[in-house]
């Protein structure tokens, strides 16, 4: 078996091969267009397809702007549709900044991609082309959707599920900055807030129905999930029944970015804590992953083969992935341009590689 591990970083694309997932091949970074300066754009997120294996990558050229192009070779060749792919419509106020995040439906053609501004697309045709998701875009909220230090980014987007139990093809659940946590249970008709239990101490209502700063929501294999919030790790069985409930005890802060769960355990996780919203450094001054396996009731730390003097890189929200293979592996690359790996039966770290451009995404797959 062999493993594609692709990384967008400040400038530009890379990718990474491996048989055993200790030793990798890394290229790049990859020119996805040779006659402009696409190739060494920011890529702020990447997408692979779980079925096809079709890679999209969401560009931001400084001359031609944002654009989401595809690869059906691994990464080999690139192309981008004649016409924009995700371009909102011209009775909207909206104009699109970049695209932060693809995800992909039960049908191998049904892509979503989350953007900035606050905003949900859908392809049904691989990613060649996006319609915008109405019933998000005019919900009375939006209006009040502020944009975080980040941007005003819907960065995540888990269709398939609602929770435990709740899982469906038609549901969605989103995640923004600042917006909080919102669900469909009707393929996007329709949308409801289900932030109860996250705090938002920036704001006069610490508790409010909606405007909280969720930084990352990952779902468990169970259609649960896990939440580092701006300030505040949290858990939810079921957001729309039971709420979310705080499990950052034993974690060195509360503060960070990326959560990765599982793919085939609901009770592991991992986090990537932050020394503050003031101090972007990982907590202690070194880099480290900490891993709970039951739930967020503890947590320990996964710090073996990690470099152990003062480490200024962070792990960004979408900069941290699991393959989701049989015994998975996981990835984390940091805003110093270093990329690790390890697998579920083993806790050292493992260096992909060093010295890239600030890395903003990773996403793994078997192939």
């Amino acid at each position: 078996m062999a493993y594609l591990l692709v990384i967008g970083t400040r400038k530009g694309l890379f990718t990474a091969r491996s048989e055993d997932r200790r030793a990798w091949e890394v290229t790049g970074p990859h020119r996805l267009d040779e006659a402009n300066d696409a190739g060494m754009s920011p890529v702020y997120t990447v997408g692979i397809n779980p079925r096809t294996k079709r890679l999209l990558a969401g560009t931001e050229s400084w001359h031609f702007g944002p654009s989401v192009w595809h690869s059906d070779d691994l990464g080999a060749t690139w192309t981008e549709p004649p016409s924009p792919p995700i371009a909102f419509p011209e009775d909207t106020d909206g104009s699109l900044t970049r695209a932060w995040q693809f995800a992909f439906g039960a049908d191998p053609d049904t892509v979503f991609a989350g953007v900035e501004p606050h905003a949900l697309f859908r392809s049904s045709d691989g990613g060649d082309s996006f319609e915008l998701v109405r019933a998000l875009w005019d919900h009375p909220h939006r209006v009040n959707w502020m944009p975080g230090a980040g941007g005003a980014a819907i960065h995540t987007v888990l269709p398939g599920t609602l929770g435990a139990g709740r899982q469906s093809p038609e549901a969605i659940t989103v995640a923004m900055s600042t917006g909080g946590v919102y669900q469909s249970e009707d393929d996007g008709a329709s949308w409801t807030p289900t932030n109860r239990g996250i705090s938002a101490g920036f704001l006069p209502d610490e508790e409010p129905e909606y405007g909280q700063c969720v930084h990352k929501v990952a779902a468990a294999p169970d259609g649960s999930f896990y939440a580092q919030n701006h300030h505040g790790v949290y858990r939810s069985a079921n957001p729309a029944v039971d709420g979310w409930s705080r499990i950052e005890e034993g974690l060195p802060t509360d503060f960070g970015f990326a959560m990765v769960a599982h793919p085939h355990d609901p009770d592991t996780a991992l986090n990537f804590p932050v020394i503050s919203q003031e101090v972007h450094l990982p907590a202690g001054y070194r880099l480290g992953a900490y891993r709970t396996d039951d739930g967020g009731a503890t947590w320990r730390a996964v710090n073996e083969g990690l470099p152990e003097e003062p480490y200024f890189g962070i792990v960004l929200r979408d900069a941290a992935c699991t393959d989701g293979a049989r015994v998975p592996g996981f990835y984390f690359g940091t805003r110093s341009g270093d990329v690790y790996a390890t697998t579920d039966d083993d806790d050292r770290w493992n260096l992909v590689t060093a010295h890239l451009p600030d890395v903003l995404c990773v996403r793994a797959t078997e192939v």
